[in-house]
C-alpha cells in the first residue's frame, strides 16, 4: 500500500503565441512622452484594448475595465490602441481629445493605419488580447462582458508568473495629461430654458466630461449655475450626461449616459431625481418593459418629448425607448437590438447607436450615428431614413438625399420650416434636409465635432463639443458649398472561397464557469449580409454558435454581419445561484469571394481559436 500524497492535478496548458509589437504612426498618448514597447512591459500582465471612439460598445468596455485597473496596477498594464472607423477618428488631435474626453486613465496608442489591428487579426471594435508577463498571448475577447473573465485570468497569471519570478510589481507607465481650465469639457447638448423667474434666454448645457449640467447666461458664455446632480434627493450624481428634453411641467429629463438612467431636474429649486433605470446597464434576456425604477437601461445618450412621452435614443443597444411619465412604466418604442439600417414597422426596425433626437408634429428625427444616416419615425410608428446607407458609407455630400453622405451624427434639431438641421459631428459642419424638396445642403462648417444645437429666436446655437463652447449662429439663406468627399471604411476585405462557407464563432468559457443550459440554449447567432444576396442559404437566427453558409455566386464581395451572444455562469455545484455572465459582440466582416479564398471564417467571441 502507498501511503504517498497523490500528486497535485497539473494545471491545463495554457496555449500560447508570441505577441507581436505594438506599432503605431500616431505615437503614444498617456505616458509623458515615452514611448512603450513590449520588451520594456515584459514582467506585467498586458491587456490591449483596440478601440474607436465612435463605439458604444468601446466605450462600456472602458467603464468595464476601470475596476480591473485600479484593483490590479501594480500587475497589470492596460493599453488602448486607437484603431479608427471613421476617418475623422485617424486625426491625431481627435484621439487625444476622445482620450480625455472619455477619461482613459492608461497609456494609447494611436493607430491611425491600422498597423497593430493587421498584426493583431482583429476583426471586431471593442477587441480585448492578454499578454502574459513573457510576452505571449494567452486569451482574445470581442464585445463586452468578459471583465470579470479576464480579471480570473489575471490572479492566475499573477501567482504562476509569482511563482517562476516573471512577475514584476510596480507602477506602471500611465502618466496623466496637465488639466486645462476651460469653463465647459466637451459638451454634450444644449436646451433653452423657459422664462420663468430667471435671467431671460438662459441655456442648460450637459458639461459631459465634468459630470455636471451647467447653467449658462442668454450670451452662452457667463457660468450662472454648475449642478453636478448630488443634491441629496436621491439623484446621485451624474456621470457623463448628454440628452436634455423639457417635461410640460417645467422640469428637464437629463439623459445620464453612463450611470445608465434618465433623471429630472428642475431648474426652479434645483433638485434631481432619478426617473427611470437601475444604475446598471441593461444585458440581453433583461426586462424591456414595465415600471421605469426597475428596468435597467443601456447608455441614454438623447432624449425628446414626442407624443406624451419621453422618447430615448438607446444608443448602447442600438434601439429607441420611451418613458411614460404618468405611469411611471417604460418600453421599448423601436429597433430589435442588431445593429445596422433596416427600414420599417418599429418592431422589425435596425438602428445603429442613435444619438440625437428632435420632435416634430408629425415625425420624430433620429441622428443615427454608426450608419452615418437621418432617420424618423412617423406617426403610424413606422420607421424612414433619409440620408444614409449603411455601417460603411460616409463621407460629405450635398444634393438629393439619397446620395448625400454624412459622417457619424450626434444631433438633430427640427426648424420651424419642417426642415432638420443635423450635426453632422466628424465632418465639422452643419447641415439641413429639406423633406418637402429632398435636399441636403451646408448650412455651416468649420465647428469642432457640434454634437448638438438649440434654436433661439432667429438664431441656432451649436455646441461645439471639442472646442468645449456654444456657438450662435445666424441661420443662413443661401447654402455653404464644399466639396464632396465620400469614403467606406477601410479593412482590408477577407477572401472566402465560393460556395459553402464555414463559419465559427469561437467561444470558450472563462476559467471556472460553464455554458448556462439551465433555461434552453445558452448561446445565439444571427447571420445577414449587405447585399442580402450575398448569402444565398444560412442566414437568420440559431442557437448553434457554428453554421455552413452558402454564398451566391454571382455576388463578388459584400459584408457579412454576425452578432453573437453566450450566457456562462460559475461552476460551483454548492452554490444554488450562481452569478451568470452574458458575453456579445456584433460583427460586419467585409468579404470578397475568390477561388483562393478560405472555406472557413472564424470569429473569437472568447478564448483563441485552435
Amino acid at each position: 500500500m502507498n501511503d504517498a500524497a497523490p500528486a497535485p492535478t497539473p494545471a491545463p496548458r495554457r496555449a500560447r503565441v508570441r505577441a507581436p509589437e505594438l506599432i503605431g504612426k500616431g505615437g503614444w498618448l498617456n505616458t509623458g512622452g515615452k514611448e512603450l514597447t513590449l520588451a520594456g512591459l515584459r514582467g506585467k500582465c498586458v491587456v490591449v484594448d483596440f478601440w474607436t471612439f465612435c463605439c458604444i460598445n468601446c466605450l462600456h468596455v472602458l467603464d468595464e475595465l476601470r475596476e480591473l485597473e485600479q484593483r490590479h496596477s501594480d500587475t497589470t498594464v492596460i493599453i488602448g490602441v486607437h484603431s479608427p472607423k471613421f476617418v475623422h477618428e485617424a486625426e491625431h488631435q481627435a484621439v487625444v481629445d476622445a482620450t480625455e474626453r472619455y477619461q482613459v486613465h492608461h497609456p494609447v496608442l494611436d493607430d491611425p493605419e491600422l498597423a497593430t489591428w493587421k498584426q493583431y487579426a482583429v476583426r471586431a471594435w471593442p477587441t480585448l488580447v492578454v499578454i502574459d508577463p513573457e510576452g505571449y498571448i494567452v486569451a482574445q475577447h470581442a464585445g463586452e462582458g468578459h471583465a470579470h473573465a479576464i480579471e480570473r485570468l489575471i490572479t492566475e497569471l499573477e501567482a504562476e508568473h509569482e511563482a517562476k519570478g516573471t512577475l514584476r510589481r510596480g507602477d506602471g507607465p500611465y502618466v496623466e495629461p496637465e488639466p486645462v481650465a476651460t469653463d465647459l469639457r466637451f459638451p454634450g447638448k444644449a436646451l433653452l430654458l423657459p422664462q420663468g423667474d430667471g435671467e431671460p434666454g438662459r441655456l442648460l448645457v450637459s458639461d459631459t466630461t465634468r459630470n455636471q449640467l451647467v447653467e449658462l447666461a442668454s450670451d452662452g458664455e457667463r457660468v450662472l449655475r454648475r449642478i453636478d446632480g448630488d443634491d441629496g434627493g436621491g439623484g446621485g450624481g451624474f456621470n457623463e450626461p448628454q440628452g436634455l428634453a423639457l417635461l410640460p411641467d417645467g422640469r428637464v429629463v437629463v439623459a445620464d449616459t453612463v450611470n445608465h438612467q434618465l433623471k429630472s431636474y428642475d431648474p426652479v429649486n434645483g433638485r434631481v431625481e432619478v426617473l427611470a433605470g437601475t444604475g446598471k446597464q441593461w444585458w440581453q434576456g433583461e426586462p424591456t418593459s414595465g415600471p421605469a425604477l426597475d428596468v435597467s437601461l443601456s447608455s441614454p445618450w438623447d432624449v425628446a418629448w414626442w407624443r406624451g412621452e419621453v422618447w430615448i435614443a438607446m444608443a448602447g443597444v442600438h434601439q429607441l425607448w420611451a418613458y411614460d411619465p404618468e405611469s411611471g412604466r417604460v418600453r421599448v418604442a423601436a429597433g430589435t437590438t442588431n445593429e445596422g439600417l433596416v427600414d420599417g414597422p418599429v418592431a422589425e426596425a435596425w438602428f445603429a447607436q442613435p444619438s440625437g433626437l428632435a420632435a416634430a408634429d408629425d415625425r420624430l428625427w433620429v441622428a443615427d450615428s454608426e450608419t452615418s444616416a437621418l432617420r424618423w419615425v412617423d406617426t403610424d410608428d413606422v420607421v424612414h431614413t433619409a440620408v444614409g446607407t449603411g455601417l460603411f458609407d460616409f463621407g460629405h455630400r450635398d444634393g438629393e438625399a439619397g446620395q448625400a453622405l454624412l459622417q457619424h451624427p450626434l444631433g438633430v434639431t427640427a426648424l420651424p420650416d419642417g426642415s432638420v438641421a443635423i450635426s453632422d459631428t466628424y465632418n465639422h459642419s452643419l447641415r439641413r434636409y429639406e423633406p418637402h424638396s429632398g435636399q441636403v445642403t451646408t448650412l455651416a462648417t468649420d465647428l469642432r465635432e457640434p454634437s448638438g444645437a438649440v434654436l433661439v429666436d432667429d438664431d441656432i446655437v451649436v455646441v461645439e463639443s471639442a472646442r468645449h463652447r456654444l456657438t450662435r449662429l445666424r441661420l443662413p439663406e443661401e447654402a455653404v458649398r464644399v466639396e464632396a468627399v465620400a469614403h467606406r471604411t477601410q479593412r482590408a476585405a477577407t477572401e472566402v472561397a465560393p460556395g459553402k462557407l464555414r463559419l465559427d464563432v469561437v467561444f470558450e468559457a472563462p476559467s471556472g464557469q460553464k455554458l448556462d443550459t439551465r433555461y434552453g440554449p445558452s448561446t445565439r447567432l444571427l447571420v445577414s449580409a449587405t447585399p442580402p444576396g450575398l448569402i444565398a442559404e444560412g442566414d437568420g437566427t440559431g442557437s448553434d454558435l457554428s453554421r455552413e453558409i452558402l454564398l451566391d455566386p454571382e455576388v463578388a464581395e459584400g459584408v457579412l454581419h454576425v452578432s453573437a451572444m453566450a450566457a456562462s455562469c460559475d461552476d460551483d455545484p454548492a452554490n444554488e445561484y450562481p452569478a451568470c455572465h452574458v458575453h456579445q459582440q456584433d460583427w460586419g466582416v467585409p468579404v470578397k469571394v475568390t477561388e483562393t479564398g478560405v472555406p472557413r471564417l472564424a470569429l473569437v467571441l472568447a478564448g483563441l481559436d485552435a
